[in-house]
């Protein structure tokens, strides 16, 4: 299991559209992807989820990957954390 910790800068959170970019990474993955954030740990494959958890600008979010291709996937995740989801 991989565990990182990332602080969002966006000034707009993790809306919709991030959370659908955060959710669309996570998916290429076979892993198991989580988010704890505010208290909530949520599942990353799904934008739903990731919307509930409330995530505003400043947040540290913890993001764990466990199983296979881990690694990859929490790659592809801190660029996408680093990036601000494109926005």
């Amino acid at each position: 299991m991989l565990n990182k910790t990332f602080t969002l800068e966006s000034e707009t959170g993790l809306h919709a559209r991030p959370a659908t970019e955060l959710a669309k990474i996570a998916m290429k993955y076979p892993c198991d992807v989580k988010l704890i954030a505010n208290g909530k740990t949520v599942n990353a494959k799904s934008p739903l989820m990731i919307m509930s958890a409330g995530i505003k600008q400043k947040t540290d979010v913890e993001v764990q990957c466990d199983g296979e291709k881990e690694e990859e996937a929490m790659k592809e995740i801190e660029e996408a954390f680093k990036n601000n989801f494109g926005e």
